[in-house]
């Protein structure tokens, strides 16, 4: 089996650049902090489980990683449920807890605009869990042409990270590298089955309602992959306030083509949205579940129930009264 590749983090180009100069006498601190507390190695659960630690960015990376891992490695988030990740400022507890973490997993494609700032300094291997996959450009706003960091919402996209978390995890225990095969393989089938089952029940969507108008773009590929035309009020989650020219611009999106539902996603408020709503007449459909997984007693749990949610809650509101 080939080496994983582990990538440095300061290659990365955060989106969210204007946050850059905010965080970095945070994370100046935050260091200074570390190599206070650097009893570097295995531990970040602080459980006194002698098992290799893998640290997420943000929480459905930690469950499609612990598919991977099984019982063979601790998987934790960096981030908790319902957190969002565009913006987060990491704390001096996310820097100790990562100076004892055996390897670091971040999405990338900018999605993690501190992550950069947050590792400077550790000693910690880290991989990227989306490499490999061709990215979705940004078409509008200050981040066109900037990959689209979303790469997750298309269960086609998660069976690449799966592979590269095998790796990663193969490099880093090397003795249960066939375990961490084995796990990937039975994931990936789990992952195209709900892909298969997404795609079905996105196409009884009729052609005249495909239109999957949001609060952020986050959805370019789960569109891609079901034939709905995304819309959405601002393109990354990193500004979280929408301006009235972006509202206004939604606004006539959903009158001129007649949309029947708009959504927005669980980390940001739906106030923007609740404005299109009231202007249209269009129903608000639902919350959608993107950046981040909910508890384990809510609605999407892990990864496989957020993609089948969303699913959902999409076909639901865009087929309802159709036929009547």
């Amino acid at each position: 089996m080939p080496k994983f590749t582990f990538r440095c983090a300061k290659e990365a180009a955060p989106i969210g650049a204007r946050r850059t100069v905010r965080f970095r006498a945070a994370a100046a601190a935050a260091a200074v902090l570390s190599l206070v507390l650097t009893a570097c190695g295995g531990g970040a659960s602080g459980n006194g489980d002698s098992k290799p630690v893998v640290l997420t960015t943000f929480t459905v990376l930690a469950d499609i990683a612990r598919n991977v891992a099984g019982d063979k490695l601790i998987v934790e988030s960096i981030t908790k449920a319902g957190a969002e990740i565009h913006g987060y400022e990491p704390t001096p507890g996310d820097i100790r807890k990562a100076s004892k973490a055996d390897l670091i997993l971040d999405n990338g494609l900018n999605l993690e605009a501190w992550f950069a700032q947050f590792v400077d300094g550790l000693d910690v291997p880290h991989a990227v869990v989306s490499e490999g996959v061709e990215p979705m450009p940004i078409s509008e706003d200050s981040y066109q042409g900037k990959p689209n960091p979303h790469a997750w919402m298309s269960p086609v996209n998660v069976q690449a990270y799966v592979d590269n978390m095998v790796r990663a995890f193969s490099d880093l225990d090397p003795g249960n590298a066939a375990a961490f095969k084995a796990n990937g393989d039975a994931y990936k089938a789990e992952l195209q089955a709900v892909q298969d089952q997404m795609t079905t029940s996105l196409a009884a969507v009729p052609e005249a309602q495909r239109a999957l108008v949001t609060c952020e773009g986050a959805f370019s590929y789960l569109a891609r992959d079901t034939g709905l035309k995304e819309v959405y009020i601002w393109a990354v989650n990193a500004e979280q306030q929408a301006t009235p020219q972006q509202i206004t611009r939604a606004i006539e999106y959903v009158k001129a083509n007649k949309v029947p539902a708009v959504f927005c996603e669980s980390t940001v408020s739906n106030a923007p949205m609740q404005q299109v709503v009231e202007a249209t007449g269009a129903r608000f459909g639902g919350t959608l579940y993107v950046d981040s997984l909910s508890e384990a007693d809510g609605p999407v749990p892990t990864y496989l129930d957020l993609i089948r949610h969303d699913a959902d809650i999409i076909t639901k509101a865009l087929t309802a009264g159709v036929g009547q």
